[in-house]
């Protein structure tokens, strides 16, 4: 791909703020008129359909204007747009509300501030707990194939799970599972437990391997959804959002995974390894439910340490300028409080 010359980048830039701005495709008239270049009309729609040639605007079917792509987005990120600093009193303001508090409270209202700031759906991952050591193990036996595995780890935590089993399991063969399980395992993780299991299996008898081995995935996820988890806020603020809400089968998509959380979580620890601001615009989410939306994050620490991310999720067409550096303040902020708490 050509680089882009000084007034196809103008022209694009200006394309973008007017989408923005207004929500409407935007017009060859429109763009002579904003953009300060002395450029004729004609000019200009030669300009926008090279632009669109090159992927970074694209035509809806019921208008002549143009509007931005995911790469036009992505490329007005990386070069064209300038991020102006949050206001003093509006930063002072903000700082007020991060004094340093009990962390769990603390995260919870940076989830709030990022959204009621934002008027999107903030989100906060919380720092990671300690791999979680089980105390005792149970089963209970809810239907032929169905069984409830209790989890009690070391720290007094309960966690249930379902285990769907090819055969059933009477009393006596789940009291021997718990048995060994307990009288074994217990002061391990269950990432100690899948590596020793193997071998260990051989004591039992073979028909025993398929509850043993559904029991330390099904454990592992619950430690793992204990581990590391996520705060949301302001999910219903994207009902308002004219460009998510005039498709309601993509919105209810999209609530779904922030309760499924799994999909979500994977996209926001990637931040948690990286440095400063990360933003995901539309698919490069790799989530088709994202599909339309961008995701702006950044990384918070605990003394040095990264612990966890900020993040704001909304519509691609969003005021970057303004989000980014909320974004970044809020995870500055979170990480200086959290760390004079610690």
């Amino acid at each position: 791909m050509k680089p882009l010359d000084t007034r196809s980048q103008i022209l694009l830039k200006t394309l973008i703020e007017r989408y923005i701005a207004e929500g409407q495709p935007v017009g060859s008239r429109a763009l002579s008129r904003y953009s300060g270049l002395d450029l004729s009309p004609a000019t200009v729609r030669n300009v926008m359909s090279d632009l669109e040639e090159m992927g970074f605007i694209a035509s809806p079917h019921t208008s002549a204007g143009r509007i931005p792509t995911s790469l036009g987005y992505r490329f007005f990120v990386d070069a064209l747009l300038t991020v102006q600093p949050l206001e003093n009193t509006r930063l002072q303001a903000l700082k007020g509300q991060f004094q340093p508090d009990q962390p769990g409270r603390l995260i919870s209202s940076a989830s709030h501030i990022l959204s009621n700031l934002t008027q999107f759906a903030g989100v906060v991952v919380t720092p990671r707990k300690e791999a979680v050591r089980i105390r005792q193990i149970e089963f209970i036996s809810l239907s032929e194939n169905r069984i409830l595995l209790i989890i009690v780890t070391t720290a007094g935590d309960v966690q249930n799970r379902i285990l769907i089993t090819r055969r059933a399991y009477n009393a006596a063969e789940l009291g021997t599972a718990a048995s060994y399980l307990n009288e074994h395992f217990a002061g391990l993780t269950f990432d100690d437990i899948r590596k020793r299991i193997r071998d260990e299996l051989q004591q039992l008898r073979s028909d025993m391997d398929e509850l043993m081995t559904a029991t330390v995935e099904a454990g592992s996820e619950a430690a793992e959804d204990s581990a590391t988890n996520y705060v949301i806020s302001g999910e219903t603020n994207l009902l308002d959002v004219e460009d998510l809400s005039s498709n309601m089968s993509r919105l209810r998509e999209l609530f779904k995974l922030f309760e499924q959380r799994t999909g979500l979580m994977q996209l926001l620890d990637l931040s948690n390894r990286a440095q400063g601001v990360q933003i995901f615009i539309g698919d490069e989410s790799g989530l088709a439910e994202l599909d339309g939306c961008s995701v702006i994050t950044a990384p918070y620490e605990v003394d040095g340490r990264l612990v966890g991310s900020v993040g704001v999720i909304g519509p691609t067409r969003m005021a970057y300028d303004r989000v980014i550096p909320i974004v970044d303040i809020t995870a500055r902020l979170l990480s200086n409080a959290l760390s004079s708490n610690a």
